[in-house]
């Protein structure tokens, strides 16, 4: 397993539909496939246009697919709230 940081910019007024998709039945089925849900750790800027998830990756090919549309669950709904997205590997020191 790799920790990862996920930084998503979302479009404005989108906060309450992008988690409502992560929190929802599907896109956790959808996550589950990616990382150890129990590990994640999230947080939301105070405007609500960024969010940012450390999560335990155990598939980053799937993890990849959920974030760039190519993943027909996530697709949908990330072309309608997000602007963009940046995913960096930690490393503890």
């Amino acid at each position: 397993m790799k920790d990862i940081l996920v930084v998503a910019k979302l479009k404005e007024g989108n906060f309450e539909k992008f988690m409502g998709f992560m929190q929802s039945e599907e896109g956790m089925n959808e996550r589950r496939k990616i990382a150890d849900l129990s590990k994640t750790l999230g947080t939301v800027s105070p405007d609500k246009s960024s969010v940012m998830f450390k999560i335990a990756v155990h598939d980053e090919g799937a993890l990849s697919s959920f974030l760039d549309g190519s993943n027909p669950v996530s697709k949908p709904i990330f072309e309608e709230v997000m602007v963009s997205y940046e995913i960096f590997e930690l490393n503890k020191v």
